[in-house]
């Protein structure tokens, strides 16, 4: 925290850089709209693996768009979340731990392991809000995602979609 309050933060999945890639309006509306309040949006490390996997695959049929997110991360003003407070092999065990915990109790599929792990790195950055299209994610009961969380002593996290959270603001 700093002398004017904490820093207003919001994480992102990996598909709303693939949204701003594709141009499409919505994303960038909340993009722009929230960096002019001051947030600062921030990309968690398996959310950037994720988008590089896709760019990596010649054969995806995103990666196209993949590429194009990785060279304008910059350009749209999203910075990588650094984990400061756990090294990146030890918030990756706290991640995947979380997610198996997630996958056991039927809150995801054993297919979206990553989702875990993006929601564990968020909380991890004490980040309440993780910006996210994925249903897999934002139909998770909420009181179920905090008791998990809670019982991980992970920080709360909310997965919301960009325009919920971009109407809250108009």
């Amino acid at each position: 925290m700093g002398e004017h309050g904490p820093k207003k933060r919001l994480a992102l999945d990996a598909n709303l850089p693939l949204d701003l890639a594709a141009g499409l309006d919505f994303a960038h509306d909340f993009r722009e709209n929230f960096q002019a309040r001051g947030y600062s949006l921030l990309l968690p490390p398996t959310a950037a693996e994720e988008i590089w996997l896709i760019h990596s695959n010649p054969a995806h049929p995103q990666r196209k768009l993949a590429t194009q997110a990785l060279r304008s991360l910059t350009k749209w003003g999203i910075d990588l979340l650094e984990l400061k407070s756990h090294p990146q092999p030890v918030a990756r065990t706290i991640g995947r731990k979380f997610a198996e915990r997630m996958i056991l109790a039927a809150h995801l599929p054993s297919t979206e392991i990553n989702d875990g792990i993006i929601l564990a790195e968020t909380a991890l950055a004490e980040i309440p809000v993780l910006v996210t299209r994925d249903k897999h994610l934002l139909n998770i009961e909420e009181a179920d995602l905090l008791i998990c969380l809670h019982e991980a002593d992970l920080s709360p996290v909310k997965p919301l979609h960009p325009r919920l959270l971009w109407r809250a603001i108009q």
